[in-house]
């Protein structure tokens, strides 16, 4: 796959909406994941917000998009509006990536588990040469093998998915998941935005799990860099993907943070 954009106007990203009342949240997920993913945060914001959930680039029902980070940005963007985005792992790159380039759009950010890339370029690029031999894997072995290998990765000790959400990542096209990796993994960031985050006004909520050292320490280094009010959310009893492993917890984190907000 190339990027949407090399042939045309790609189409909107696939979305979920719900809630009628209260200020929008966008929900953006993880890599191998869909809006279903999100759907337990959804069911604690959604008596007090709008809620949006999309499908990323590569995934779900936007599996035929093929999108590097900076137009997934756009078409996330244009799938959100103003909003507060919270975004979790590839879906933090992807927020990043839209409060840089759209900062208009962007009324607050979470970010969960998230980077503004690896410093290191030799780094940058074995990593770039890991995920790309990750989507050939992705598409010769099929999902069912990759994904039992995929959570098998001690940064996913604990965690549990849900039926619902395993069924929604089984259902993803591999040739999709394929793209993203090689189109918006973190090698991809180069050179990597961590100068660029003093651009940053609006409001930043950094998030990780506790037991997730390496991205804990990470959100402080998000929350160091940016020029607006930071704050840093460390969940207790939390791997990487919190928002899994404790959807109240990081629901009522995104809430305090929402209610925060200047209007």
């Amino acid at each position: 796959m190339e990027p949407a954009d090399a042939k045309g106007a790609p189409p909107p990203l696939h979305q979920v909406h719900a809630g009628e009342s209260g200020p929008r949240v966008v929900l953006v997920h993880g890599f191998t994941q869909t809006h279903v993913a999100w759907m337990p945060v959804v069911a604690e914001l959604v008596r007090d917000h709008q809620v949006v959930a999309v499908d990323l680039p590569g995934h779900g029902g936007s599996s035929e998009i093929a999108a590097d980070l900076p137009l997934a940005a756009r078409l996330l963007g244009e799938a959100g509006g103003h909003a507060t985005y919270v975004g979790y792992s590839l879906g933090g790159r992807v927020a990043l990536r839209l409060a840089l380039d759209h900062p208009d759009l962007v009324d607050g950010l979470v970010l969960l588990g998230a980077t503004a890339g690896i410093d290191d370029p030799a780094e940058r690029a074995a990593r770039r040469d890991a995920d790309g031999a990750l989507a050939d894997r992705i598409v010769d072995d099929g999902l069912p093998r990759f994904l039992r290998e995929w959570f098998a990765q001690p940064l996913f000790d604990g965690l549990r998915p849900d039926p619902a959400d395993r069924a929604a990542r089984l259902a993803n096209s591999p040739a999709g998941l394929a793209s993203s990796l090689r189109l918006a993994g973190t090698g991809t960031m180069d050179p990597p935005w961590w100068d660029e985050l003093g651009s940053i006004e609006a409001p930043l909520l950094a998030c990780a799990g506790a037991r997730d050292a390496k991205f804990a320490a990470l959100a402080e280094r998000l929350a160091a860099g940016s020029a607006g009010p930071a704050r840093v959310v460390l969940l207790d009893g939390c791997g990487h993907a919190a928002h899994l492993q404790d959807p109240a917890a990081f629901a009522a984190e995104v809430r305090t943070f929402v209610t925060a907000l200047p209007r």
